[in-house]
């Protein structure tokens, strides 16, 4: 059967390869000033090269004393850099609620041969971080781009810990408060929230985790582009602009426009508002319009408040041996964590009347 093409199409058609929409009204006019045809080392180069990153931290509000470089291979770039060079140092647990989750996992397990302990839970649900030992290196989503669950607070990770947590934070800065005092490691992509281009990955560290770099080698061994130390030492210039590859100017000048643009909404805080308005949109939309025939994932959009949160952990499963909750029980726990701002996300689904959800959002 052919596909039928609908009828309304969204007023905006620039969905971005996050895929998020771009700031409104965009257009190339506004990448004007990137400084095309001259090299990324050049001053005009770093100079916008430093500017994404002292903006980034302006706009989240990292702390001063956090490292924030720009890397290659977009999120996924970051987060393995981050894992191939501090890991294996002590005992590794990885949480996984969804696909890009579970893709660290088979990274650490399969790949750096790491005997990480595994904890998951099926989509809707989260992993029960009561169980979770944050005296080892933790890995984990903030949250999921697939499932679209998060963690509700940073109140489930305590401050004295004596491992790292690595966080993908790609489907959460900008649209979610991420508690910077505990992330040791924080990675996302220009085209998730702020409808960036692709290719370009940020890694930001803290303190913490600058010292295991400096003072932990890792078994394997690095390539070049994952190379973060020279002597035992951080290469600083990477936090500063000198990248390790070569960049495109002209995604850099699309971030620093997108970045302005946050600035003018109020900063992580308007953005945060921002996603808010558009999970409400969803949670107020869903229930006058979507019937009984429509999948319980779509349905549940409309029974979840959207900035709920609990600190009632649902089950988890380990690697190992798990019970599985029941139904009922499974059901009770999504109604208790947000389901991600339509923002962070697309809303992919099958029938008719999801599809007429998206469109609707879409006009918005």
């Amino acid at each position: 059967m052919g596909m039928i093409e609908p009828g309304i199409k969204p007023a905006n058609p620039r969905f971005s390869s996050g895929p998020c929409a771009k700031l409104p009204n965009f257009s190339l006019e506004m990448l004007a000033d990137a400084p095309l045809g001259r090299s990324h080392r050049a001053a005009v180069g770093k100079e916008k090269l430093k500017a994404a990153i002292e903006t980034t931290r302006e706009v989240l509000g990292i702390p001063a004393d956090y490292k924030i470089g720009i890397v290659p291979a977009s999120d996924t770039g970051a987060y393995e850099m981050a894992m191939w060079n501090l890991l294996g140092e002590r005992k590794v647990e990885m949480l996984a609620w969804e696909s890009f989750g579970s893709g660290w996992v088979t990274d650490a397990v399969k790949q750096l041969k790491i005997d990480a302990e595994v904890k998951t839970a099926d989509y809707g649900q989260i992993v029960d971080f009561a169980t979770v030992d944050f005296n080892n290196d933790v890995c984990f989503t903030w949250n999921g781009t697939t499932s679209g669950v998060r963690l509700p607070s940073g109140d489930v990770i305590p401050a004295d810990r004596a491992g790292l947590t690595l966080c993908d934070a790609t489907s959460a800065a900008f649209a979610m408060d991420l508690p910077w005092d505990k992330l040791d490691v924080t990675t996302f992509s220009w085209q998730k929230v702020l409808g960036g281009e692709g290719a370009h990955g940020m890694l930001i560290l803290s303190p913490r985790a600058v010292e295991r770099l400096e003072s932990y080698t890792p078994p394997w061994p690095l390539p070049k582009i994952f190379r973060l130390t020279k002597g035992g030492k951080l290469i600083d210039g990477i936090f500063t602009g000198a990248t390790i590859n070569t960049p495109s100017m002209l995604c850099v000048e699309d971030y620093l426009v997108a970045l302005d643009w946050a600035k003018s909404k109020g900063g992580a805080a308007g953005m945060i508002a921002r996603a808010d308005a558009n999970a409400q949109a969803v949670h107020d939309f869903v229930p006058r319009t979507i019937g009984s025939k429509t999948s319980p994932k779509i349905r549940r959009l409309g029974r979840t408040r959207p900035s709920a949160s609990s600190s009632r952990m649902p089950v988890s499963k380990t690697a190992q041996h798990s019970p599985k909750p029941s139904l009922s029980a499974s059901k009770r726990q999504v109604s208790h964590w947000m389901l991600a701002p339509i923002a962070t996300r697309p809303l992919v689904c099958a029938s008719g009347a999801a599809a007429r959800l998206k469109r609707q959002m879409l006009r918005r």
